[in-house]
């Protein structure tokens, strides 16, 4: 299928030196720096469990609200990452420097695989620079993200170890890789495997001469070493870990997170630019094109594409009960892709050319993530200032009103609620649980089926799930005695309670948000539930 490009190298030019890949490693933290919180959906959700996980055994938090469990599971990025770096800086500024790390470990680790397997970076190759802020980033799967741009500097390392003929050293280091790769997050160590398995078929043809049935089994022998998370997988799907595995072929959702794969707030740009890669990738993949102005497409990531591609396709969209399984590998299909491609041309003007647009966009997307991050922070915190009419250890049913799924843009409000853990060691509502699969567990019984996510999330009416409750029958509806507050975040006036004796207002955000102390031994103003 692939036309495979000159044996020589792309063409030496300012993109091609040592300090552009560090360039682009460091203007990727820039939308980072001025958040408290980096304003990423999920992640709060998340500093909520860190907090549970380094409170003392004495703490409400352990004794009365939560249960953290250790066990060995292929999730525990930050959650092992956040111990050392809370002691040095303290949680919130741990996590931050956590997740500040990730857009440019994810940089090099693509460009470094770009200049592998090209033997110099390619004037094509910054195009694949926003993908450092692609979507599984900005809906905050931090352990993923994580783990994808440690696979992706693991792979590069693949590709130069078997280049310099290291292959016995490479199976050696390739066990503890994997197995860490696997630890911080499974589906990353799964995409290690098909990259890598990728890459040897290859290298088995196009170096060692092997045929393909033999080029199949050899690069599957080769990829051994990083078959031992297997095994720790085997033992913990043994346990209590429940959760389905479901959605498959869902076509309509793969071809949203397709085009979703560099979603951030700005629809029309965000779409045209994806668009334009996937047809890039596409034209590479062909090797069609014109003559002298078409792009071509490296055999070793053209299969790896390929692969990749397949393994989206077969993916499901829940696996072991998490969901959104398929979209966190689609930006990832399209910036292997988009690694691959060489420009046909060797007119250094146009390669100049094609670099400098592509550190242009790369600017664009910098400068755009940089003012919605400051917007959003901003909001957030404006929100979070509630917390400081709460009482530390106190209970709190939080409520917030949020926009359908739908929307482009995102408030990223949806774990707001969780900084009462965080800053207040408080009990609050919307953390995940999953017998197995999640070290934290909820053991407040008074709360029951108004304590784990999605409870928090309101939605309108038209986009709302089957049987899920409206704000007003969920105010109406809670266990007023197994919670101190009331907070509805994001929360609009006319959402806002009226008439019940026993919620005072004590706080409000202007327009939107507010926060009620419930008052004991007043009943509710009781009204029929909304739904």
């Amino acid at each position: 299928m692939f036309r495979s490009t000159p044996p020589l190298t792309p063409p030496s030019g300012w993109w091609t030196r040592p300090w552009y890949i560090a360039f682009l490693a460091i203007i990727s933290i820039i939308p980072l720096i001025r958040p408290e919180v980096p304003p990423l959906v999920d992640l709060m959700g998340h500093m909520g469990r860190y907090r549970v996980e380094l409170s003392a055994p004495s703490s409400p938090l352990l004794t009365e609200y939560f249960s953290f469990q250790w066990a060995l599971m292929g999730n525990l990025g930050v959650d092992l990452l956040i111990i050392p770096m809370a002691k040095l800086f303290g949680l919130e500024l741990g996590v931050k420097l956590i997740v500040m790390m990730v857009p440019p470990l994810t940089l090099t680790g693509f460009l470094l695989i770009a200049r592998e397997v090209h033997g110099r970076l390619p004037a094509t190759a910054g195009l694949v620079a926003p993908f450092a802020y692609c979507w599984p980033f900005q809906w905050g799967f931090i352990n993923y993200v994580l783990a994808m741009a440690l696979a992706l500097n693991a792979f590069a390392l693949w590709l130069y170890l078997a280049r310099m003929g290291r292959v016995r050293l490479r199976a050696i280091l390739f066990v503890p890789i994997g197995c860490l790769v696997w630890l911080a997050h499974g589906f990353a160590w799964g995409v290690l495997g098909l990259l890598a398995f990728s890459a040897e078929i290859v290298r088995m043809r196009d170096v060692e001469g092997r045929g393909y049935v033999e080029a199949l089994w050899r690069g599957a022998l080769h990829c051994l070493p990083l078959a031992p998370p297997m095994l720790l997988m085997l033992l913990w799907r043994s346990g209590d870990v429940q959760g389905e595995t479901a959605d498959w072929f869902n076509w309509k959702a793969k071809y949203v997170y397709l085009v979703s794969s560099l979603r951030t707030q700005w629809m029309e740009f965000d779409i045209w630019l994806v668009s334009l890669l996937i047809l890039l990738v596409l034209f590479g993949i062909g090797s069609i094109g014109w003559r002298r102005v078409g792009v071509d497409m490296r055999r070793t990531l053209g299969v790896a594409t390929l692969v990749l591609i397949i393994a989206y396709v077969l993916m499901p969209r829940i696996v072991i009960g998490s969901a959104y399984a398929d979209m966190r590998l689609a930006p990832y299909v399209v910036a292997i892709g988009v690694l691959g491609l060489v420009p046909r041309t060797t007119n250094r003007v146009a390669l100049g050319a094609i670099a400098a647009v592509a550190l242009a966009i790369f600017g664009v997307r910098v400068w755009q993530a940089t003012v919605q991050f400051a917007g959003i922070s901003a909001y957030q915190e404006k929100q979070l200032a509630a917390l400081d009419h709460v009482d530390r250890n106190a209970r709190i049913f939080a409520l917030v009103d949020l926009p359908c799924l739908s929307r482009w843009e995102s408030p990223r409000l949806e774990h707001l609620g969780a900084m009462a853990i965080v800053r207040r060691e408080a009990f609050v509502n919307g953390q995940w649980t999953m017998a197995g699969a999640q070290l934290l567990s909820i053991k407040y019984a008074p709360a029951k089926g108004y304590a784990e996510d999605p409870t928090q999330v309101m939605r309108p009416r038209r986009c709302r799930a089957p049987r899920s409750r409206s704000i007003e029958s969920s105010i109406a509806l809670f266990p007023r005695d197994a919670f101190d507050y009331l907070w509805l975040i994001n929360a609009s006036r006319d959402r806002w309670p009226i008439n019940d004796p026993s919620l005072k207002l004590i706080w409000n955000g202007g327009e939107r948000g507010a926060l009620y102390r419930i008052q004991e031994d007043v009943p509710p103003f009781r009204f029929k539930p909304v739904r």
